[in-house]
């Protein structure tokens, strides 16, 4: 639904909830034009940008990690579907929901293993070899996206086991 149509009282939410597939698709953008710039000056003036391949590995964990709660909630991601035959539509939706709800849960460790990772770069003082940008800051990023993708795979299963206790 595009901003224009979403009533002024949720205008709110709709940004926030739409804020970070917005910037994995900025970052998507900086990151063509990084290589097309980089491979102009790499063949035409043998001159390659020198953090190219730094910041293709930081733009792409933004691209990924952004974009991975929104894909989450909207179950956009890859589902293997070959036992849906055999499963009734309402033991289908609970299956689902608990499926859900177990990724959900099984993410908070990751997360919170990113977040560690993170806060011992911030420690030791890790910086990228280039830019000498922070690395604690990326692995921050990582784990916070990796908390809210476990937080919408449990609110998508939730919500889907209400959604189905009210069509009894």
């Amino acid at each position: 639904m595009p901003p224009e149509t979403v009533p002024q009282r949720h205008r709110f939410w709709y940004v926030l909830f739409h804020l970070p597939t917005w910037a994995a698709a900025f970052f998507l953008f900086l990151l063509m034009v990084m290589t097309f710039a980089d491979v102009i000056l790499r063949s035409a003036f043998d001159n390659p940008i020198e953090s190219a391949t730094e910041l293709t590995r930081l733009f792409m964990a933004i691209i990924v990690f952004s974009a991975l709660p929104m894909v989450s909630w909207k179950g956009d991601n890859i589902v293997v579907d070959l036992l849906d035959p055999w499963f009734p539509p309402r033991v289908a939706l609970w299956r689902d929901s608990i499926i859900d709800v177990f990724c959900g849960l099984l993410l908070i460790w990751p997360a919170y293993r990113c977040w560690q990772l993170g806060e011992r770069a911030r420690q030791y003082g890790d910086v990228t070899e280039y830019l000498e940008l922070p690395q604690f800051y990326i692995g921050w990023f990582i784990a916070v996206f990796t908390f809210l993708t476990a937080g919408a795979f449990v609110a998508r299963g939730v919500t889907r086991l209400f959604q189905s206790q009210r069509r009894i």
